[in-house]
């Protein structure tokens, strides 16, 4: 049974709605004998883009202190074309929704304008005393919403 994609309502439309990307370096290590991406390098990828679309809008402190941490919930990755090692990959990546205390995240890995790979996946803020979700502070729910052209 195939899963649907998230890639709404096509790649290019899709593609439209990331206002934030990264350039990303394939390292001989994170390749196979024949010259592709391994699968799992591409999950290491997710992470590099997120941590630093984060670090983009200023939001390390309200998402990663000693009081609160972001934790990956769950992830996926849709392989749609081979990527290899010269290729020269953009990751775009993008806030889809706010929840209480997750955020729903999107992932897109292009090479010569072609989507390569889709991703997304959620991460939950928790409260490092508790163990417990807590809510994002409205002061990050207010940068990532503006950031992202959402209407109030």
């Amino acid at each position: 049974m195939r899963k649907e994609s998230f890639v709404q309502p096509d790649p290019q439309s899709w593609l439209s709605q990331f206002q934030f990307s990264i350039p990303i370096k394939v390292r001989y290590c994170e390749t196979d004998l024949l010259g592709h991406v391994n699968n799992v390098s591409y999950f290491m990828y997710f992470e590099q883009g997120r941590i630093e679309y984060f670090e983009n809008l200023g939001l390390t402190d309200d998402l990663f202190s000693e009081e609160r941490v972001s934790v990956v919930a769950d992830l996926e990755c849709q392989y749609l074309a081979q990527i290899y090692l010269r290729d020269p990959l953009k990751l775009h990546i993008r806030v889809a929704r706010l929840g209480r205390s997750s955020i729903d995240i999107e992932y897109a890995l292009v090479a010569d304008d072609e989507l390569k790979a889709a991703g997304r996946g959620a991460i939950v803020l928790i409260d490092t005393k508790s163990g417990k979700s807590t809510p994002i502070p409205d002061s990050a729910r207010e940068v990532i919403s503006s950031y992202e052209k959402w209407a109030d």
